[in-house]
């Protein structure tokens, strides 16, 4: 299994249960880690064997930048199920991070993981 991380996306985005929130993008920063089978890739050197992360990126950028969410509980969800559409990914752990949220604070972090998920 090889892993992979995607760290410190920077996105813009309608988030809080605010009036003021609703009404201006803010920030949030993604992180995605996940493992797969790279054992083909690894062997050929083909671009075409690799799990194609970039892909992966703007399909989460789109939907990110798109979404209205109330909560980052919502947000950080919605994300990694998008990510899980992608079964060949195993322990995937999305982070959303809202820089700001709260006063004397550097930023909310809300994850979701594989771990979090019962069989």
């Amino acid at each position: 299994m090889t892993g992979i991380q995607i760290k410190n996306l920077r996105l813009r985005a309608v988030i809080g249960a605010n009036d003021w929130e609703r009404e201006v993008l803010q920030d949030v920063v993604v992180s995605v880690s996940f493992k797969y089978d790279a054992q083909k890739a690894e062997n050929s050197d083909q671009i075409e064997d690799v799990f194609n992360y970039k892909t992966l990126t703007k399909k989460i950028i789109d939907e990110v930048e798109a979404s209205r969410f109330n909560l980052l509980e919502s947000l950080v969800n919605h994300i990694y199920r998008i990510v899980k559409q992608n079964r060949e990914l195993q322990e995937v752990t999305v982070t959303v991070e809202k820089p700001n949220a709260l006063r004397f604070c550097d930023n909310v972090i809300a994850v979701k993981s594989d771990k979090d998920e019962t069989p």
